[in-house]
């Protein structure tokens, strides 16, 4: 706002910054009293009646801003940001509330539509009805002077006047702040309307003059005497300027006469005669408008040259101030009077002008004369009854003669130094800012425009334009060796990143970012402006020269390109052409450039400080991309393609985006772009549609690609899915300017970036040239059907400009059919181009003729430069925003973070040059693997239950309490568990953010989650029936064992009870008791068939002998321990044909890792073999060993080769053979052993004898039955106790590590990265070889090594969880004896019903056996009380014993574990693809071991890792599959003994190992394996028996990654 000379005087449009505002809805009364008392001497010198008008006057300006809603505190500024959002659609044509009036306006004054000043008020319902009740009733009749003549007596009804057009305008205006007023005046001049140029302030009088308004916009014209077209802006531009004013009132309207000399058919100065003007104007008296008449350089103008119109609305004699500058600027003074007499104080006036040198026009207002020469430049014009053309006709004649002669010239931005005026521009923030700008501006003066950015933005020059171009190279790699190849580009990028880093900021970039920090956002804006106003006031001169020399040089070529024999001079000015085109980019210089300076610097710095880590970086740039942010933010638009390069710097988007993100909270957006030919009209239609500034002048074309949010409004979102649209404008297609980039497939590449970005895109048609069509059309459907392939669905719209007759129905649906003919004819052309299948553009997308394309006006109403925009123009635009949002309200939008991840995936897609094969939707990769990872809880929540499940039902079985297992008891058991998964998976699939793009899985997960539901049901079936059949054979056995401790214990009794009275001591009773032991088991199992020893070494060759030659089954016996060692298979097979085999290379790498597979997949299932007999419950059977060496047999028989053709001889089977029998016989042993611990009644019994002496010594001791009975129990239930702690410890401790362990929290993927971190951390090769080549077995072995070091660490929680649990079956177990008690008390029972109610109670919890206590022993135990003390008593002790046991980590026994931890665990990860990659091994990540689709890996590995070498060489192969992929002139052999080739880009046609993986090119650095191959170069040389030369040899970078910086790379790449 202006500053005033009177600080207490606060103006009614805005405060002094800092200032608070007032909200007092009488302030303007308030403010009036203020007046009075600061201007109380001159108000007393009025005559009473003045002050009363003032008075009257102020009142009605509150009453009028009350009105229009801009009295109230919220809304007394308004504010640019308010109004530039996405918000609810005007309706044009309906009347408004006045209310809305403000809105109104601005939204269709920001459309450009020069209509919105005429906006239809709604009639309030109360006037109405006054009106209604003043109407006189229809009669018929009458007297008809009466009724037409005769005038009633003037009735005031009290009805409120209509607002005057321009009082809105102006309300709007005072109410504005600086940036809205600034867009304000520049959609006034579009409009080709009139400008507030001198302005009073409403309280003070004060003249404001708004200069800050007029610096953004330009004018351009075509003089006569100058063949150039000028483009300036307005404020430079030195005119001519006429004045215009009036003394008195007068009958004519000034302002129409106006209109009429510069413009017969547009209303640029608003007049008594236009629609809506009321005589209740209030804001306008005093008011000068301007208005310029450019001319075109045709016959038809009106002028010669650009003049400037000043027009002083109201009574020249009462606006002193405004006349006197007027007259002073002014070139030709023109002044209309009526009939004034000598004497009249306006006489006076007009006497000092008649007699200044300026010429001046008088018109006469009521003299009817033509115009006449009063004397040399004086005239005078009748204006009474006289035709307006003659008037016109006349007055034009007679400026134009008075140009002809030397006048004085105006410059806009000199009228801020007349005295009596406040200028804007002197508002503290706006001064802060051109300040700072003028420091920046300072720097550039020095230098020659062609040097200035080559001076100043070093960093986006050159060096960023060749690093754009290796990086493509990079991309599109050439030559066979395409490792070398991709280092040698990444080096010299790198290279270049550190020449970058070296120039840093230059002085100009430190400078603005000095300024623009400590401002706030309003200084920022202030600062942005001027600095934008300043550099195009610096450069626009010289970019003037050279685009009208690049015109005239260009059209010189389109005319060489028609003749014939002209080819060399044609070359000539090609080249003088292309030199004209650097010159304009090099004196291009605006705010875009310094961001993209300031994101190559950031680029650089970030490059090389990941390269080199740990180099220290001077210069901190973490808050630059949160600057670019801010100012996307506060509405600015952000490069999103470099146009010179045509390259996205997607470190820098990315950046700012994220940084967006941290500002916003990753709002949804709803991503529009536009697609068009070079000068279209596109980003016109965009400032048109969202009130945005894209650059649309012809000299300043959009390159490149730009974006910027608009802000969807509160009301709004209420309709819609998101919280911005982001506008996506872009540069046109076949650029004229950039011959060298115009190609087709930069065309292309655009169209598919923007396609691919948009949720909807634009398609622009200019006019109806049909090879324009044709070749955009083209473009667009090849865009759209890339789309398609990658499974990407954005929509359309075909925007067809400038067409004549818009409302021609037949005449646009014979347009719609051509144009869907069009379409369909392209579909097939991009489809036989991109190798897919689709017959009419519906095919590709959907697409609906009748409502998807839409036909625009032209956008001029008449011709440039004074046409206003077309009327209808807007309202398409509004037409078309509406269908916009119509159709955005279905979509949900993309948010920020998937936009960010979008723009990398299109891009980088877009470098390899089949887009199609190498997209890969980093969103979906992520959506998926965290699908994956909730997947892995899933699963997880379904093993555990079922584990317990299992748990608690093998207690019941060993108790005897189950006998039988239906699946259906299962699933009941399962239900609660599996019906929260359910509902955990339903929720993540409706409610996640993701949701649309989970759908295409929601199903198979379903499926899946289903049959791993079965699949447990059905195993745990199967096992529990197996321990049930395994109980059932050991009836027999678990009788007897029963029975004899049943007589052992009565036994026992007798003997003590015998011996009680004799006084013996301890020790006599220990040798009587062990006297009489020997006797009672002797007689107990005298019957008894003792257990026989096993010879398993018999069995073993003995069953081996049957199937093989026995000599050689012997002789083999000492030898077949090496086959464990043996690397090299190649003395054990036969070759069938002879080229492979070779003293030198023997076997070739591929068939020895097929044999070891085959080695190790033996082993594997010899232990699933062993672990699957029931050895340890029912003993040994040499049928198992039987099974064993026949698995091994049909598994060497069923083995195929690969390549090379061989024979296994028949050692290799007989030593496979003994080393899987003779490890399966030392398990059967160990568990057998077990067996007869438990089973063999002499065994068995011995183990007893403590228990039994304990109820010896009781009962000797005069124990009552109660407590002995009490003891034994407590005693025979420690083991059950410890047991059944470890079994419930072992899910406990599955659960607990897939928390704590990193390693176990999330899918396998996230399991292999701490897989691989741990064997670069330990260096060990072997382990190395394991993992590469048997991935499985070292995923196995990893989770093994986990397990024990978490159980067995001395921070493990295992040993208190063990310890933990078992108190708690202690604590069971005296639950259980309480319960006991209590029902035998309350129901007067025994013994034998105590003991069937505590066995009940710990059915689930232990496995314990009550048999033997029943019966006739414990029929005397009356006391249950007693008992309950005496479990409680003698438990605590056992329970104390137990945890002793257990006070260190060493202390934990593994084979305690039924089911071990890891077991679960490895099941848990392991139940997944294991599938290798063919050409690297790399292994499919996926959870499913049966999933659909194709097997993916995140990152794969060097081939020579695998033994992959190049043919006929010793070289291991240096390339990575994924880069290989990226060319189209490297081939690989499919089979290394045929000579059969197939390309690397269609290695999907190899065979069936190679169609169903998708390998998508990827040529980053991929750090990890390139630090293996040169850490591990000699071991893997050794290993396969080749070498790294050749065309294998290690580039020289790939030594420079460090271990840290392998692992540090594995979390970007999992």
């Amino acid at each position: 706002m202006a500053e005033h000379k009177d600080n207490s005087v606060t103006k009614i449009y805005g405060q002094e910054p800092g200032e608070k505002k007032k909200s007092n809805d009488l302030q303007l009364q308030h403010d009036y009293k203020q007046r009075k008392d600061v201007m109380k001497g001159e108000l007393e010198k009025e005559p009473p009646q003045y002050e009363d008008k003032d008075q009257i006057n102020l009142e009605n300006i509150n009453k009028l801003f009350c009105r229009l809603k801009l009295g109230d505190k919220n809304s007394y500024n308004l504010r640019s940001r308010d109004f530039l959002q996405v918000a609810p659609s005007i309706q044009r044509h309906e009347p408004c509330n006045e209310k809305n009036l403000v809105q109104t306006y601005i939204q269709g004054l920001l459309m450009a539509d020069y209509k919105a000043r005429y906006i239809p008020i709604e009639e309030d319902k109360s006037e109405a009805l006054k009106t209604k009740g003043t109407m006189v009733s229809d009669i018929v009749g009458g007297n008809a002077f009466e009724k037409i003549f005769k005038r009633p007596a003037h009735v005031d009804t009290g009805k409120i006047q209509p607002i005057h057009p321009m009082d809105i305008q102006m309300a709007v205006f005072h109410c504005a702040d600086h940036i809205l007023r600034q867009l304000m005046v520049t959609k006034l001049s579009q409009c080709q309307y009139a400008l507030p140029l001198l302005v009073p302030d409403l309280l003070t009088q004060e003249i404001e003059f708004p200069l800050w308004t007029f610096r953004q916009f330009k004018k351009s014209w075509k003089s006569h005497n100058e063949n150039i077209i000028k483009n300036q802006t307005i404020y430079k531009a030195e005119t001519p300027m006429i004045a215009f004013f009036r003394f008195s009132a007068v009958s004519s309207s000034k302002s129409e006469l106006m209109n009429n000399l510069i413009n017969e058919r547009h209303d640029t100065f608003f007049h008594r005669h236009c629609r809506g003007s009321t005589k209740s104007r209030l804001l306008m008296d005093g008011v000068v408008e301007i208005a310029w008449y450019c001319p075109s350089g045709e016959k038809t103008d009106k002028f010669p040259d650009c003049i400037a119109f000043c027009n002083l609305h109201g009574d020249a004699q009462e606006n002193e101030t405004q006349l006197q500058i007027l007259t002073e600027e002014s070139s030709i003074n023109v002044v209309l009077l009526p009939n004034l007499d000598e004497s009249d104080k306006s006489m006076t006036i007009v006497e000092k002008l008649y007699n200044n040198a300026k010429p001046l026009i008088c018109l006469l207002t009521e003299e009817d004369s033509v115009v006449s020469k009063v004397q040399e430049g004086k005239y005078t014009i009748g204006l009474n009854k006289r035709s307006r053309s003659d008037i016109s006709e006349e007055l034009r004649g007679t400026i134009n003669e008075c140009l002809s002669k030397s006048l004085s010239v105006f410059k806009l931005e000199n009228m801020g130094e007349h005295s009596g005026i406040t200028v804007d521009e002197n508002d503290a923030y706006c001064r802060r800012g051109k300040e700072a700008a003028e420091q920046m501006m300072k720097l550039l003066e020095t230098k020659e425009m062609s040097k200035i950015k080559e001076t100043f933005l070093p960093c986006q020059g050159k060096l960023w334009h060749d690093w754009c171009l290796k990086s493509k190279e990079l991309h599109r790699p050439q030559g066979d060796n395409i490792e070398m190849h991709n280092s040698q580009k990444q080096t010299e990028m790198h290279k270049i990143r550190e020449q970058q880093k070296e120039f840093g900021l230059s002085e100009f970039s430190k400078l603005f970012i000095k300024k623009l920090n400590p401002m706030n956002a309003d200084e920022k804006m202030y600062f942005l402006k001027w600095l934008g106003i300043l550099l195009d006031e610096y450069t626009s001169k010289d970019l003037c020269q050279l685009h009208h020399e690049y015109y005239e040089k260009w059209s010189k070529v389109l005319d060489l390109k028609k003749e014939h024999d002209k080819s060399e001079q044609l070359t000539v000015e090609q080249i003088h052409l292309e030199k004209l085109s650097e010159k304009l980019n090099a004196a291009t210089f605006g705010l875009e450039h310094i961001l993209r300076e300031i994101g190559q610097i950031y680029e650089s710095n970030i490059s090389v400080n990941k390269k080199n880590k740990g180099s220290g970086c001077k210069l901190d740039i973490r808050p630059l991309p949160q600057f670019a942010a801010e100012l996307m933010i506060s509405g600015y638009p952000l490069e999103l393609m470099d146009g010179d390069a045509a390259h996205v710097p997607l470190i820098w988007v990315q950046a700012v985006l994220g940084e967006l993100i941290q500002m916003l909270g990753d709002p949804r957006v709803f991503v529009l772009s536009i697609l068009g030919i070079q000068s279209t009209g596109k980003s016109t239609m965009l400032n048109t549609m969202f009130g945005l500034q894209f650059a649309v002048s012809a000299g300043r074309c959009t390159k490149g690609a730009f974006m910027q949010l608009v802000k969807v409004s509160e009301e709004l979102k209420k309709q819609l899915n998101f919280d911005y649209i982001l506008v996506v404008d872009t540069e046109g297609l076949h650029a004229l300017e950039l011959p060298c980039r115009s190609s087709r497939h930069h065309d292309n590449e655009m169209a598919t970036f923007v396609v691919g970005l948009g949720n909807m895109t634009l398609i622009n048609i200019f006019g109806e040239n049909p090879a324009e069509m044709q070749d955009i059309l083209q473009i667009v459907v090849q865009a759209f059907l890339r789309m398609k392939q990658v499974r990407l669905n954005p929509s359309c719209m075909f925007v067809h400009q400038n067409v004549g007759d818009i409302t021609a129905g037949e005449k646009n649906m014979v347009g719609k059919k051509h144009l869907q003919e069009k379409l369909d004819e392209m579909t097939q052309l991009a489809a036989k181009e991109e190798v897919c299948g689709a017959e009419c553009f519906s095919d590709v997308i959907e697409f609906n003729i009748k409502t998807d394309v839409r036909y625009f006006a032209q956008l001029w109403e008449g011709s440039p430069p004074m046409a206003p925009p077309n009327p209808c123009y807007s309202e398409n635009v509004q037409e078309l925003k509406s269908t916009i949002l119509s159709r955005a309200s279905e979509y949900k939008g993309l948010t920020l973070v998937q936009f960010k991840d979008r723009i990398g995936d299109l891009w980088n897609a877009l470098l390899n040059e089949n887009f199609v094969f190498s997209f890969k939707n980093t969103l979906e990769v992520a959506t998926y693997r965290k699908l994956e990872e909730e997947y892995t809880k899933w699963t997880w929540s379904l093993r555990s239950a079922m584990l317990e499940i299992e748990d608690k039902l093998h207690n019941r079985i060993n108790n005897r309490l189950l006998l039988k297992v239906e699946s259906r008891d299962l699933e009941k058991e399962m239900a609660e568990t599996n019906e929260e998964v359910k509902k955990s998976m339903k929720h993540y699939f409706e409610e996640h953010k993701e949701r649309d793009m989970l759908i295409q899985w929601e199903l198979k997960f379903q499926e899946k989650i289903t049959h791993l539901h079965w699949d447990l049901v059905r195993d745990a079936k199967r096992k529990l029936e197996n321990i049930i059949y395994q109980r059932k054979a050991l009836f027999k056995l678990d009788g007897e064992k029963t029975l004899h401790e049943r007589k052992l214990l009565e036994k026992s009794k007798e003997l003590a009870l015998s011996l009680k009275q004799q006084g013996r001591d301890e020790n006599e009773l220990k040798a009587q008791f062990d006297s009489v032991w020997e006797t009672w088991v002797s007689q107990l199992t005298g019957d008894v068939q003792p257990f026989d020893d096993l010879n398993l070494e018999s069995d073993i060759i003995t069953i081996i002998s049957e199937i093989h030659e026995k000599a050689l089954v012997c002789d083999r016996l000492n030898k077949y321990e090496h086959i464990h060692q043996i690397t090299d298979f190649t003395t054990y097979v036969n070759p069938i044909r002879k080229s492979w085999v070779s003293k030198k290379c023997g076997l070739p790498p591929e068939e020895q890792e097929s044999i070891q597979k085959l080695f190790n997949s033996i082993l594997h299932k010899t232990v699933n073999q062993v672990r699957s007999k029931p050895v340890a419950t029912m003993g040994y059977n040499k049928s198992y060993i039987q099974e064993i060496a026949k698995l091994v047999k049909m598994n060497v028989e069923n083995h195929k080769c690969i390549n090379a053709q061989y024979e296994f001889k028949k050692e290799f089977t007989v030593d496979l053979t003994i080393s899987a029998c003779k490890w399966a016989g030392e398990r059967f042993a160990k568990l057998h052993q077990e067996f007869r611990n438990t089973n063999d009644p002499l065994i068995y019994l011995e183990r007893k004898k403590p228990e039994y002496y304990s109820v010896f010594q009781g009962f000797c001791k005069g124990a009552k039955s109660v407590t002995v009975f009490g003891a034994l129990i407590c005693s025979e239930l420690k083991t059950p106790i410890l047991q059944s702690a470890y079994n419930k410890t072992a899910n406990d401790l599955a659960g607990e590590m897939q928390t704590n362990i990193p390693a176990f929290k999330g899918n396998r993927s996230n399991l292999e990265k701490y897989i691989l971190k741990a064997l670069a951390e330990e260096e060990d090769f072997p382990k190395f070889i394991q993992y590469i080549h048997f991935p499985r077995n070292h995923f196995e072995d990893f989770i093994k090594t986990e397990v024990k070091s978490y159980i067995t660490g001395q921070n493990s929680s295992a040993l208190a969880m063990i310890n933990g649990n078992i108190k708690q079956k202690g604590q069971r177990v005296i639950t259980a004896a309480e319960m006991a008690t209590a029902k035998v008390v309350n129901k007067s029972g025994d013994a034998n019903m105590w003991l069937e109610i505590f066995s009940d109670c710990l059915k689930d919890e232990l496995e314990y056996s009550k048999e033997h206590l029943t019966g006739n022993c414990c029929q005397d135990i009356t006391d249950f009380e007693l008992l309950v003390e005496v479990v409680k008593r003698e438990l605590h002790p056992i329970i104390a014993e137990l945890n002793r046991d257990l006070t260190k980590p060493s202390d934990i026994k593994m084979e305690m574990f039924r089911e071990p931890p890891d077991d679960f665990l490895i099941e848990h990860f392991c139940q997944c693809c294991w599938v290798q990659c063919p050409f690297c091994k790399v292994v499919c990540v996926n959870t499913m071991e049966d999933h659909l689709g194709d097997h993916i890996a995140p990152f794969h590995r060097n081939c020579g890792m695998n033994g992959m070498i190049y043919k006929g060489t010793n070289n291991l192969c240096l390339t990575f599959c994924t880069s290989s992929v990226a060319s189209d002139k490297c081939y690989f052999f499919p089979d290394i003994q045929k000579d059969d080739t197939v390309l690397w880009k269609e290695y999907r046609t190899a065979g069936p190992e190679f169609e169903n993986w998708s390998i998508t090119p990827d040529l980053s650095e991929l750090p990890y394996w390139k630090w293996f191959v040169c850490r591990f170069q000699t071991d893997l040389e050794k290993y396969y028996k080749k070498t790294f030369s050749g065309y294998g040899k290690i580039p020289y970078e790939w030594r420079s990654y460090t271990k840290e910086q392998a692992i540090e790379s594995l979390e970007k790449y999992l």
